[in-house]
């Protein structure tokens, strides 16, 4: 039995989705119209029910984030929802609140989010226990403890493989709600990672000024996509529900044929949708928004996940700037420059600027007017190629089934049988004189022909067939309205074989929590939050941060990425080194840096800010 391997793409709106499908996502996770983890990224129902016509005609699915923490009043709003997206031909839904398991919810199937903070073969056992079917990881896990969390779950488990970063373990992050109200497990990030910070030790000595000493590299798994199957993922999943539509088509196309090269060679796999996608381009990652890529700690800690110096899509560097004029410049280098292509450069203050080329005439770049801070010797780089771009904004790839089609005879005429890689199949007659055709070899390769000119539907011929005692003769347009008469019929087929993943069942009698307390980073914002947590045998559950009951320094942030470790000053690295607390500066903000060495763990403590707590507590 083959395995089904899940290519999972982000859907800012309905017409991304599409594009995504078309350039090969098995399955494609959108918001609905509130209560995702993405607040600017909602979606009406009905572009939700055209989504999901369009992906359920490849066997995709579509799954939908209702992934935020909710309060008591918004627990109905959440549950409807729920109930209408099921109407609409929704796949799954994306769970955070388990709160929303307390509720009637619709026979979908139930995705952990990332934001349930799972990390441990415990939690993700318990997950799959009270009826989760497909469990997001922790990015921040190593191969052997995905293995390890392989081996006690049936659940599929789902991996972010591309795309930006949280620092800080997903569900686990508080920090923006403490300092501007706006809280990520709300969906309202203000993403204070992407800032800069000047670093202090324990005696106010500066390590480091004015650098983004939070904001990491984009995840890239392209080279480990073989490994991570082997440890266990099933479902590879692309951040970037706020990501232009240049970077989806880009980046679902790298890995549809990433994964396609390995079901190719290893036939215990499958896809986990049909059909065969041709690119009208070559995908390159690069090209489209990024901060540089790391694995993160698949292969265990790296010594370069952070990007310091600007967290903006600096680009591929393309040269130093040679000589100047009034409004051109020139640039060294092999790299071909076009005239609407984007550039960057780091000014003296090292912010990232950019400008843009009107004219390219060789090297010699002419612009509207060249900054005054662009100086002989400046390393430029460029973060929009125009041409790769121009080839993205038009229709840039096809998706088509395969099918084969068989014309045989009948005692009045004919039937054409067309069948498909699902092993969906149709028979449609029709009644006709047998006329020997006068060229029977013409005869025969026209028949062929048109049987196979299957034009802009979603099919391709892979094998067209004749039984025939003899080549006949037979109209092009009746083969033609034979033709289209049965692919409207197999598209129908399609459809009426299509069949949701249904809802697992919960455990009985109920699963025991791994823990059997919670603090404020367990996220219980509802009263049936509270009453799913004591029904699993939790006998001390604590508010979430939203609640606004953490008056003095908690941890805001808890993550792997270690200052310590990429300044050299890990008591691992250097003996002598002690572990005294850090602080990160930015204005007026302090924030204090604690390590916990055991678990190889950074905090970013602080508490939460006075009148920042408005915005969420009178909503």
């Amino acid at each position: 039995m083959t395995e089904r391997l899940e290519l999972l793409a982000p859907a800012k709106n309905l017409a991304f989705g599409i594009a995504a499908i078309d350039h090969g996502a098995d399955a494609v996770y959108i918001g609905g119209p509130a209560f995702g983890a993405r607040a600017a990224a909602g979606n009406a129902v009905a572009d939700i029910e055209r989504l999901a016509a369009h992906a359920h005609r490849y066997g995709a699915r579509v799954l939908v984030a209702l992934n935020t923490i909710l309060r008591d009043d918004e627990l109905d709003a959440a549950r409807r929802i729920a109930w209408q997206v099921h109407e609409a031909g929704a796949d799954a839904l994306i769970v955070q609140d388990m709160g929303l398991l307390e509720l009637d919810l619709p026979p979908l199937q139930l995705h952990a989010s990332t934001q349930t903070d799972n990390r441990t073969p415990e939690k993700v056992r318990f997950l799959e226990q009270v009826g989760f079917s497909q469990i997001v990881l922790a990015r921040e896990l190593s191969l052997p403890e995905i293995r390890a969390i392989a081996a006690q779950t049936a659940a599929t488990l789902e991996f972010f493989v591309h795309g930006a970063l949280c620092v800080s373990y997903s569900g686990q992050c508080t920090i923006s709600h403490a300092l501007t109200g706006r809280s990520a497990n709300r969906g309202e990030c203000a993403q204070m990672c992407r800032l800069p910070y000047t670093l202090a030790d324990g005696a106010g000595h500066i390590v480091a000024r004015d650098k983004h000493l939070l904001s990491l590299k984009d995840n890239d798994q392209g080279a480990n996509l073989r490994a991570l199957i082997a440890a266990g993922i099933r479902s590879f999943k692309i951040e970037g529900r706020l990501k232009d539509l240049a970077y989806v088509k880009n980046v679902t196309a790298y890995y549809r044929r990433l994964l396609d090269a390995i079901i190719a060679a290893a036939p215990q796999y499958r896809a986990a949708s049909s059909g065969r996608c041709s690119f009208l381009f070559e995908p390159r990652p690069e090209k489209t928004f990024n901060r540089g890529a790391t694995d993160y700690f698949v292969n265990d800690r790296q010594a370069d996940i952070a990007a310091f110096d600007t967290p903006k899509f600096a680009g591929e560097p393309v040269g130093d700037v040679t000589a100047i004029g009034r409004n051109w410049f020139e640039v060294a280098g092999d790299t071909p420059l076009h005239n609407g292509d984007g550039l960057s450069y780091f000014d003296d203050a090292q912010e990232l600027v950019g400008l843009r080329i009107n004219r390219a005439d060789g090297r010699r770049l002419f612009v509207a007017a060249v900054p005054a801070n662009l100086a002989v010797g400046t390393r430029l780089y460029r973060n929009r190629d125009q041409e790769f771009e121009r080839l993205l904004e038009k229709d840039s790839a096809t998706r088509r089934v395969g099918i084969r089609l068989r014309l045989a005879e009948t005692p009045d005429g004919f039937v054409l049988h067309v069948g498909d890689e699902d092993g969906n199949a149709v028979a449609v007659a029709l009644p006709h004189a047998k006329e020997p055709a006068q060229n029977p070899e013409r005869a025969a390769a026209t028949l062929r022909e048109n049987l196979a000119k299957l034009g802009t539907t979603m099919f391709e011929a892979a094998a067209v067939e004749l039984e025939l005692t003899q080549p006949w003769f037979l109209p092009a347009s009746s083969i033609n309205a034979l033709r289209r008469e049965a692919v409207a019929q197999l598209e129908a087929a399609r459809a009426a074989a299509y069949r949701r993943p249904p809802r697992a069942a919960a455990a009985e009698p109920p699963a025991p929590y791994p823990q059997d307390e919670l603090t404020y980073l367990g996220n219980v914002f509802n009263r049936q939050a509270r009453a799913f947590y004591a029904r699993h045998g939790v006998t001390l559950i604590a508010d979430a941060y939203e609640c606004n009951g953490e008056a003095g320094e908690v941890s805001l942030m808890i993550t792997k990425h270690c200052l310590r470790y990429s300044f050299e000053l890990c008591p691992k690295q250097v003996k002598g080194i002690r572990p005294e607390p850090m602080t990160l500066i930015n204005g007026n903000e302090k924030l204090t840096l604690r390590f916990d060495c055991k678990r190889c763990e950074m905090h970013v403590v602080g508490k939460l800010k006075k009148g920042r707590t408005l915005k969420l507590a009178v909503q």
